[in-house]
Order: C-alpha cells, then sequence, then structure tokens
C-alpha cells in the first residue's frame, strides 16, 4: 500500500543495458538511504552536499550481515525539500547502466531502508504536495507516452500548469461573487456587498465564456492526444489499403487487383499533419457469398458506426456504380461522424470527379498510390477535427475525457445559476449552483477530488515515475 510518508526508491531510466542507469530516492529519509549506499570521494558526507549540486563518489553494496563492498563509482544529485520534484528530500544516484548492476544498486538501497516505489508515486508525490496539478501530471503522463511531435508539444504546454492557470482565474472570480450574494443574505440590511444583480450576471456571463472556450479545447485536444477513431472504407479495388499505407509511411497492408484482399479490419496509429489517427482499413463493401468476406464486411460496418472520422474512397476514373452510390446513401446515416470522401486515383483520370462532388461533401482529390493531393487530405481533416484558433504551444488545452466531464459539468451549474439571476429569483437560490460549478473546476484541476480517481491516473505512470 501506497504511504506518503515512507522513504521511497526505483530505477528511473528503462531496464536494459545502457551507458548510464539512474535511481530515485524520494522521502524524509532520503540523503539519510543515499549515505549508507554511497561515499563521495571528497570524503565529505553527502548530507553536507550543496542542494542541486552532483557529488562524484563510490556506490556500495549493502549486505546481510552490515558490511559493504564496492559496486560501482558514479554521481549523486541531492534535492532539498522544497526544492525538488516531489517537493521532498531527494536524491538521484546515477550508476553505470548494465541490467544486473542496476539491480544491485536497487537492492542496496531497499536493504538501507527505502521501499519499492509504486507506479506513478513519485508524481503522485509531486501532487500531494502542491509542486503540480492534477492536469499538470496528466500532461507529464502524456509527454512520456507521446508518440508525434504534437503530442509531445501538447503535453509540454499542459506542463506548465496552463489548465490550472485557467481555473484558478474562473473559480476566484465565482468565489468572490458567491462571497458578495452570501454578505447580503447575512447581512441584508447593511450596504457591504460590493456587487449587485447586474455584476454577479456580468460575472457569471464571463465565467461561462471562458469555460465554454475550455471545453471546446477538448476537441482539438481529443484529436491530438487521444486519437480520433477513424475508418477507411469503400468498394473493393479503389486504393483503401494504398491510402491506409500512404497515411502510416509504410506497406502495412497488403494492395492487389484481386477483389476482396483485404477481409479483415487492420488497425494502426498514426499522424495525419496534427491529427492522431486510430485508423482502421476495412473489408471492401460490395454482395458477396464469401463467408469469411461477408464477415469482414459486417466489421467494416460496426466500424463506420463506432467512427468519428471516416474517409469513404472512390475512385473517381469511373462512374459511381450502385455500390459506390450504396455507400454514399450509407454515409448520410451517419451523422455523427466526420466525412471526408477521398476520390482517389487522379493518376489514372478525374473524368468523373463533379459526378461525386454533386453528392457528397467534403471532397479530396488525390492519388494514393503516387501521393499527389494527400496535403489537402491532411488540411481538411485539421479544419474539420481541431481548432486553428489554438496555439498548442500556448493555449489551455483539454486533453482527456475527465477533465471535459469536470468543465461540462461546471458550465451546466453555471448555466442554470444565471438563469436564476436573469429571472428575478432571490439571489440564494443561485448559491448552490455557483458553489457545484466550482467543486466541478476544483475536480478539474485537483483541488478536490476523488482519491479512486487520483489513483486511476498514477496507476498508468511507469514505476520510475
Amino acid at each position: 500500500m501506497m504511504i506518503l510518508g515512507d522513504t521511497i526508491a526505483a530505477v528511473s531510466t528503462p531496464r536494459g543495458k545502457g551507458g548510464v542507469a539512474l535511481l530515485r530516492i524520494s522521502g524524509p529519509d532520503a540523503i539519510g538511504v543515499a549515505e549508507r549506499v554511497f561515499v563521495p570521494k571528497n570524503g565529505r558526507p553527502l548530507s553536507a552536499a550543496p542542494s542541486r549540486s552532483a557529488v562524484y563518489g563510490s556506490i556500495l553494496s549493502v549486505e546481510a550481515d552490515g558490511t559493504a563492498v564496492e559496486l560501482d563509482d558514479g554521481l549523486a544529485t541531492v534535492f532539498r525539500s522544497p526544492a525538488s520534484f516531489t517537493g521532498e528530500d531527494t536524491v538521484e544516484i546515477a550508476c553505470h547502466g548494465g541490467i544486473l548492476l542496476t539491480e544491485a544498486v536497487l537492492t542496496s538501497i531497499l536493504a538501507s531502508g527505502a521501499r519499492g516505489a509504486e507506479a506513478g508515486e513519485f508524481t503522485r508525490r509531486a501532487f500531494v504536495n502542491g509542486k503540480i496539478g492534477l492536469s499538470s501530471a496528466e500532461a507529464l503522463g502524456n509527454l512520456l507516452e507521446a508518440q508525434t511531435r504534437e503530442q509531445m508539444t501538447l503535453a509540454h504546454t499542459g506542463m506548465s500548469g496552463k489548465v490550472e492557470e485557467r481555473c484558478r482565474e474562473i473559480y476566484e472570480h465565482l468565489r468572490h461573487a458567491l462571497a458578495s450574494i452570501y454578505v447580503r443574505i447575512d447581512y441584508p440590511d447593511e450596504d457591504l456587498a460590493d456587487m449587485g444583480r447586474e455584476e454577479i450576471d456580468a460575472v457569471l456571463s464571463a465565467a461561462i465564456a471562458d469555460l465554454e472556450a475550455l471545453a471546446d479545447s477538448y476537441r482539438t485536444g481529443h484529436a491530438v492526444q487521444e486519437g480520433i477513431a477513424t475508418v477507411i472504407c469503400g468498394k473493393p479495388n479503389v486504393g483503401k489499403s494504398s491510402l491506409y499505407n500512404r497515411i502510416l509511411g509504410r506497406d502495412a497492408a497488403i494492395v492487389t487487383d484481386i477483389k476482396g484482399t483485404t477481409r479483415d479490419v487492420l488497425h494502426d496509429t498514426a499522424s495525419l499533419g496534427k491529427i492522431t489517427l486510430r485508423l482502421c482499413d476495412t473489408a471492401g463493401l460490395r454482395e458477396t457469398e464469401d463467408t469469411v468476406e461477408r464477415i469482414g464486411i459486417e466489421r467494416t460496418q460496426q466500424a463506420m458506426r463506432e467512427a468519428e472520422l471516416i474517409l469513404a474512397v472512390f475512385d473517381v476514373s469511373r462512374a459511381p456504380d450502385a455500390e459506390d452510390r450504396a455507400l454514399i446513401e450509407g454515409l448520410r446515416q451517419l451523422p455523427d461522424a466526420a466525412v471526408i470522401a477521398v476520390l482517389n486515383k487522379a493518376d489514372v483520370g478525374e473524368s468523373f470527379a463533379e459526378l461525386y462532388r454533386a453528392e457528397l461533401a467534403n471532397t479530396v482529390t488525390l492519388s494514393a498510390k503516387e501521393g499527389s493531393g494527400f496535403e489537402e487530405l491532411v488540411r481538411m481533416a485539421e479544419a474539420l477535427l481541431i481548432s486553428g484558433e489554438l496555439d498548442l504551444k500556448k493555449d489551455a488545452i483539454l486533453t482527456n475525457a475527465r477533465q471535459s466531464g469536470a468543465a461540462l459539468a461546471a458550465l451546466d451549474s453555471l448555466r442554470r445559476a444565471k438563469k436564476a439571476v436573469g429571472d428575478g429569483l432571490p439571489q440564494d437560490l443561485c448559491c448552490t449552483d455557483i458553489e457545484e460549478a466550482m467543486e466541478s473546476i476544483s475536480q478539474l484541476d485537483g483541488r478536490s477530488i476523488s482519491e479512486d480517481i487520483v489513483g486511476e491516473i498514477f496507476s498508468h505512470f511507469c514505476v520510475g515515475k
């Protein structure tokens, strides 16, 4: 069980052979534990080392009988509370990066009074000790898992505390308004409240506008960080697998002239401009007696119903036939998904482009085989799925469903409070709604959140972080 008063230790670099391995110790006895396994070459105790300074010395193996033998030489860096990542006394020991050697150093540290850290426990302590907010901690987890440059940029911005800063501003304005209402309720005969009904309505309107912008940012954050569930569909031999390979940048799907080559749904993750796609290449949609192919087509149809983005591929060199028209009609039955009609095989010819454009919105003409027109697909997808007004490097952007849910809950409460004020109802009736909004904002930035949710968030971190 995680006990935040313990001194903990873990290897913070990936397991495997390398030039250097880093072991982290944090807690009230971090320096004491480190002194038992690390002897500076300068003859002075590690506890005398200045904070945030690296000391060269010998790393010892503490045996069961209390004796110690030298394992390696390396560096120890001391960070004293509160000027450390966790807010506690922390020591980081760097040794040579052999697998057995690293494990031996960790074993020595644990034998000297530390316990093994749990997943994400260092970052959790940083959160509990007020060094970072919850959304910043989530951004740090996103940075560790980043697979695209845009995800890395967004995570780095999140770690700077932009979301917490925005939440704090909104919260303080609401707190001031709520205090003014309560003063008026408690002292009705005294002129103590500094905000009248109009001023309170203005504060609520401003808070609603700020929260709406924050909630809307999740569309961009979701597209970049979590990824858009994307289906590539179309009849056989229109170039679905070629488009799939073009987006991935490698030959992941088999491409042939034989109908029904793709019989199952292929899955992969790729970036399309700033967007992360959770990509599916699907079986061609057509009538068939082949049992295996029919199962693949049923899976295609299910994937389309669950998709957030559909790339519907058509062969622009041929006139639309019954199968194409059936797909066009089917797309009209999927109002929740963004749809881009990819008019493929432009390298063969574009004779029928206008026929497709007349029946389809959001069309892009390209050659998946040669790559021409691909940048237009990128631009259209970004225009549909992310806000061009947001700067990933500067703006507060929500990146997960937990944050979005809290922002939407706060919005609902504030809209009820504003309606109560606008309807001329007694001001105390809106107090509960304002308090509920403030609680939701506190959950968004982590000031008020259940232990279960905190535990779930940090359980996804690696042990050494």
